[in-house]
């Protein structure tokens, strides 16, 4: 037998399959839709950051970094923190640049769950969660979050948190609902756990992108939740750089040891010109403290486009990514509302079932509004007349 022919009965994912964003971005360019599917700007960042990269890798910083990462990056990772959520954090011991949010939420996984362990994840839930902790041996433990508001039921994670809860994963602001912790739900957070030694893993990549005043509740603000946690940001979706895939993980000294044990394994360092420019560019903090009027000004935008009609637009209290139901439009499930809409109207989406362990299907889809204001333009046009001109054929009918 050709011992690749062994791998077809022996996947370590047998269940993983291409994720939906490739699918529905595929799907967006065979039709030529609007792709809102999956979450990364169509417009550039800054042209100061692109300038400091090129003088970066003119300068000659093109060899590796530290493993930990630049101590100029570090450095400011930590007066950031510090300014915004009072965490006084050790740039030597506690923060570790990796490879985009992604890789640092697979090493904090890897670093902490052990076989039998159990996760406790709330669903709709990032993608990439469940199969880091399937290949670390862990099961994952899903816990519904209802919309319209999303928000976690803390009798329910007090009913789930037991002997082998290993883990417990938030993720504020949320993706995909568009939902954000507030301070009160930190206290909850922490009541629940106090009499647990679990983990916590915090996915606080759109930190900088929360609305109407709030401020982002990092759980880097509460000293008891800080002491058990892994912190997860991307400077991808602060500085519209998706493709840089340059991050952070902070957690304790001793949480951190271990990590980079995996982590030097994994990536071993990040581009260092890229350090290098983000470095010099956090210097100045007006940026990210922009953000959130800039996207702010993008959501109001695209729910005004949308609010004379059929679809229910759903709270959006950070991310950039608005969620709109359709039940008084049509009965299909939310997969093939999706690829309708791509292939007959031209607008891409994401159905928000993926994103649920048991598929649960509310008649929800996600849309990025990371886009230029054109590009929103078009695709509200488009979807104004769904439910009018245009309408999905009937589930019934079938």
């Amino acid at each position: 037998m050709n011992p690749a022919d062994r791998l077809a009965g022996q996947s370590r994912l047998p269940n993983v399959k291409t994720t939906i964003f490739a699918v529905m971005s595929q799907m967006a360019a065979r039709h030529g839709a609007i792709n809102l599917s999956q979450g990364f700007p169509d417009f550039e960042c800054p042209a100061r950051l692109r300038q400091l990269a090129a003088e970066a890798m003119a300068a000659g910083h093109n060899q590796y970094a530290p493993m930990p990462g630049l101590p100029a990056l570090r450095e400011r990772i930590a007066e950031k923190v510090g300014d915004m959520y009072g965490a006084g954090v050790d740039m030597d011991t506690e923060i570790t640049v990796t490879s985009g949010a992604t890789e640092a939420l697979f090493v904090a996984i890897q670093t902490v769950v052990r076989p039998g362990d159990e996760v406790i994840v709330f669903d709709p839930a990032y993608d990439s969660y469940q199969p880091a902790v399937e290949l670390a041996g862990g099961r994952c433990v899903h816990l519904p979050l209802g919309a319209p508001d999303y928000a976690i039921d803390f009798d329910a994670l007090a009913d789930a948190v037991g002997p082998n809860t290993r883990l417990v994963i938030v993720n504020s602001p949320h993706n995909p609902s568009g939902s954000a912790l507030s301070p009160a739900d930190l206290e909850r957070l922490e009541q629940v756990l106090a009499r647990s030694d679990a983990f916590v893993l915090s996915d606080e990549v759109y930190e900088h992108i929360v609305f109407d005043g709030l401020a982002h509740q990092s759980l880097l603000r509460s000293e008891s939740l800080r002491a058990r946690s892994f912190v997860v940001s991307s400077f991808g979706k602060t500085y519209h750089t998706t493709g840089w895939k340059v991050g952070y993980c902070i957690a304790p000294p001793t949480m951190t040891s271990e990590f980079r044990k995996i982590h030097q394994y994994v990536t071993f360092s990040i581009s260092t010109p890229m350090q290098h420019a983000i470095a010099q560019f956090m210097a100045d903090p007006s940026f990210h403290l922009e953000l959130p009027d800039f996207y702010q000004a993008k959501r109001d935008h695209f729910r005004g486009a949308l609010d004379d009609t059929a679809w229910d637009l759903m709270p959006c209290r950070g991310t950039y990514f608005q969620l709109l139901g359709y039940r008084r439009i049509g009965n299909l499930p939310d997969v093939e509302m999706a690829e309708w809409l791509t292939r007959e109207v031209g607008v891409a989406c994401i159905p928000v079932s993926v994103f649920n362990a048991d598929g649960n299907d509310e008649s929800i889809l996600r849309f990025c509004f990371a886009k230029g204001d054109r590009t929103l333009d078009a695709a509200a046009e488009k979807l104004r007349a769904v439910g009018k001109e245009l309408h999905p054929p009937d589930r019934t009918c079938r």
